[in-house]
Protein backbone atom coordinates (compact mmCIF):
# COMPACT_ATOMS: atom_id res chain seq x y z
CA UNK A 1 0.00 0.00 0.00
CA UNK A 2 1.52 3.29 -1.10
CA UNK A 3 0.49 6.70 0.16
CA UNK A 4 -0.13 9.23 -2.56
CA UNK A 5 -1.21 12.83 -2.40
CA UNK A 6 -4.28 14.30 -4.02
CA UNK A 7 -3.73 16.92 -6.68
CA UNK A 8 -5.57 19.48 -4.60
CA UNK A 9 -3.65 21.40 -2.01
CA UNK A 10 -4.44 24.20 0.37
CA UNK A 11 -1.90 27.00 0.75
CA UNK A 12 -0.94 27.46 4.40
CA UNK A 13 1.88 29.97 3.80
CA UNK A 14 2.39 31.90 0.57
CA UNK A 15 5.86 32.67 -0.73
CA UNK A 16 5.75 36.11 0.94
CA UNK A 17 4.45 34.68 4.21
CA UNK A 18 7.13 31.99 4.16
CA UNK A 19 9.80 34.66 3.65
CA UNK A 20 8.49 36.69 6.60
CA UNK A 21 8.25 33.56 8.76
CA UNK A 22 11.85 32.60 7.95
CA UNK A 23 13.01 36.12 8.88
CA UNK A 24 11.11 35.89 12.18
CA UNK A 25 12.57 32.46 12.96
CA UNK A 26 16.10 33.69 12.19
CA UNK A 27 15.62 36.62 14.59
CA UNK A 28 14.22 34.33 17.29
CA UNK A 29 17.20 31.99 16.99
CA UNK A 30 19.63 34.89 17.38
CA UNK A 31 17.76 36.11 20.46
CA UNK A 32 18.22 32.69 22.12
CA UNK A 33 21.92 32.10 21.42
CA UNK A 34 24.62 33.79 23.42
CA UNK A 35 27.21 33.65 20.61
CA UNK A 36 26.13 33.35 16.98
CA UNK A 37 29.61 32.04 16.09
CA UNK A 38 28.92 28.99 18.28
CA UNK A 39 25.69 28.29 16.39
CA UNK A 40 25.40 25.08 14.37
CA UNK A 41 22.30 24.41 12.26
CA UNK A 42 21.69 20.72 11.55
CA UNK A 43 18.95 19.91 9.08
CA UNK A 44 17.03 16.67 9.39
CA UNK A 45 16.53 15.03 5.95
CA UNK A 46 15.02 15.68 3.70
CA UNK A 47 13.40 19.10 3.72
CA UNK A 48 15.02 20.10 7.02
CA UNK A 49 18.41 20.06 5.28
CA UNK A 50 17.22 22.52 2.63
CA UNK A 51 15.47 24.64 5.25
CA UNK A 52 18.69 24.80 7.32
CA UNK A 53 20.56 26.11 4.25
CA UNK A 54 18.00 28.87 3.75
CA UNK A 55 18.11 29.80 7.44
CA UNK A 56 21.93 29.83 7.42
CA UNK A 57 21.84 32.38 4.56
CA UNK A 58 19.28 34.52 6.41
CA UNK A 59 21.32 34.37 9.62
CA UNK A 60 24.53 35.24 7.75
CA UNK A 61 22.82 38.33 6.30
CA UNK A 62 21.89 39.44 9.83
CA UNK A 63 25.14 38.57 11.64
CA UNK A 64 27.64 39.38 8.90
CA UNK A 65 29.41 36.04 9.27
CA UNK A 66 28.88 32.51 7.99
CA UNK A 67 26.78 30.19 10.13
CA UNK A 68 27.91 26.58 10.42
CA UNK A 69 25.30 24.35 8.80
CA UNK A 70 25.09 20.64 8.09
CA UNK A 71 22.78 17.66 8.25
CA UNK A 72 22.02 14.86 10.68
CA UNK A 73 20.24 11.71 9.51
CA UNK A 74 18.50 9.92 12.39
CA UNK A 75 17.25 6.93 10.34
CA UNK A 76 19.24 4.26 12.20
CA UNK A 77 18.02 5.60 15.55
CA UNK A 78 14.29 5.44 14.74
CA UNK A 79 12.03 3.17 16.75
CA UNK A 80 9.23 3.15 14.18
CA UNK A 81 10.81 2.04 10.91
CA UNK A 82 8.37 -0.82 10.42
CA UNK A 83 5.46 1.60 10.69
CA UNK A 84 6.75 4.54 8.64
CA UNK A 85 8.95 2.65 6.19
CA UNK A 86 12.41 3.63 5.17
CA UNK A 87 13.89 6.04 2.70
CA UNK A 88 17.41 6.19 1.42
CA UNK A 89 19.71 7.11 4.28
CA UNK A 90 21.33 10.50 3.77
CA UNK A 91 24.91 11.07 4.90
CA UNK A 92 25.35 13.01 8.11
CA UNK A 93 27.39 16.11 7.31
CA UNK A 94 28.90 17.92 10.28
CA UNK A 95 31.00 20.92 9.21
CA UNK A 96 32.49 21.14 12.69
CA UNK A 97 32.47 19.32 16.01
CA UNK A 98 29.25 19.56 18.01
CA UNK A 99 31.23 19.84 21.26
CA UNK A 100 30.29 23.02 23.10
CA UNK A 101 28.15 24.27 20.19
CA UNK A 102 24.65 25.69 20.35
CA UNK A 103 22.91 23.29 17.98
CA UNK A 104 19.60 23.99 16.31
CA UNK A 105 17.98 20.90 14.81
CA UNK A 106 15.96 22.05 11.80
CA UNK A 107 12.98 20.14 10.42
CA UNK A 108 10.21 21.12 8.06
CA UNK A 109 7.32 19.50 9.95
CA UNK A 110 7.04 18.10 13.46
CA UNK A 111 4.38 15.44 13.74
CA UNK A 112 4.69 12.57 16.23
CA UNK A 113 8.08 13.74 17.54
CA UNK A 114 9.72 10.39 16.82
CA UNK A 115 12.04 11.80 14.15
CA UNK A 116 13.31 14.44 16.56
CA UNK A 117 13.73 11.85 19.33
CA UNK A 118 15.84 9.79 16.95
CA UNK A 119 17.82 12.89 15.91
CA UNK A 120 18.64 13.67 19.56
CA UNK A 121 19.93 10.12 19.97
CA UNK A 122 21.96 10.36 16.76
CA UNK A 123 23.42 13.69 17.86
CA UNK A 124 24.72 12.13 21.09
CA UNK A 125 26.88 9.80 19.02
CA UNK A 126 28.75 12.86 17.69
CA UNK A 127 29.51 14.59 20.99
CA UNK A 128 28.04 16.83 23.64
CA UNK A 129 26.69 20.19 22.49
CA UNK A 130 26.35 23.02 24.98
CA UNK A 131 22.67 23.29 24.08
CA UNK A 132 20.24 21.71 21.61
CA UNK A 133 17.16 23.51 20.32
CA UNK A 134 14.53 22.53 17.76
CA UNK A 135 13.18 24.62 14.92
CA UNK A 136 10.21 23.37 12.88
CA UNK A 137 8.53 25.28 10.10
CA UNK A 138 5.17 23.61 10.87
CA UNK A 139 3.87 21.88 13.99
CA UNK A 140 0.97 19.69 12.91
CA UNK A 141 0.23 18.10 16.28
CA UNK A 142 -0.36 14.38 17.01
CA UNK A 143 2.68 14.09 19.31
CA UNK A 144 3.56 10.59 20.54
CA UNK A 145 6.58 11.68 22.59
CA UNK A 146 6.91 14.82 24.75
CA UNK A 147 8.96 16.94 22.33
CA UNK A 148 8.07 20.53 21.40
CA UNK A 149 9.87 22.95 19.07
CA UNK A 150 11.70 25.93 20.55
CA UNK A 151 11.01 27.83 17.33
CA UNK A 152 7.93 27.23 15.20
CA UNK A 153 6.86 28.94 12.01
CA UNK A 154 3.20 27.95 12.17
CA UNK A 155 0.97 25.58 14.11
CA UNK A 156 -1.45 23.79 11.80
CA UNK A 157 -3.77 21.26 13.41
CA UNK A 158 -4.20 18.41 10.92
CA UNK A 159 -5.91 15.09 10.52
CA UNK A 160 -3.72 12.03 10.27
CA UNK A 161 -5.00 11.65 6.70
CA UNK A 162 -3.41 14.97 5.73
CA UNK A 163 0.19 15.94 5.09
CA UNK A 164 2.12 19.19 5.09
CA UNK A 165 4.59 20.07 2.32
CA UNK A 166 7.28 22.72 2.55
CA UNK A 167 8.26 23.84 -0.94
CA UNK A 168 11.50 25.79 -1.48
CA UNK A 169 12.50 27.56 -4.68
CA UNK A 170 16.01 26.05 -4.93
CA UNK A 171 14.59 22.52 -4.75
CA UNK A 172 11.01 22.73 -6.03
CA UNK A 173 10.91 25.84 -8.22
CA UNK A 174 8.24 27.38 -5.96
CA UNK A 175 7.92 28.44 -2.35
CA UNK A 176 5.23 27.97 0.23
CA UNK A 177 3.69 25.59 2.71
CA UNK A 178 0.79 23.43 1.60
CA UNK A 179 -1.71 21.02 3.13
CA UNK A 180 -2.63 17.91 1.13
CA UNK A 181 -5.01 15.03 1.64
CA UNK A 182 -3.23 11.65 1.68
CA UNK A 183 -4.93 8.95 -0.38
CA UNK A 184 -4.16 5.42 0.73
Amino acid sequence: MTDTHSDERVEILSEQELCRTLARLASQVLEKVSDSKALLLLGIPTRGVHLARVLAKDLEAITGHAIAQGSLDPTYHRDDLTRVGTRMVQPTDLPTSVEGRQVVLVDDVIFTGRTVRAALEALQAWGRPQRVMLLAMVDRGHREVPIQPDFCGREVPTRRTESIELRLRDVDGEEGVFLRQVIE
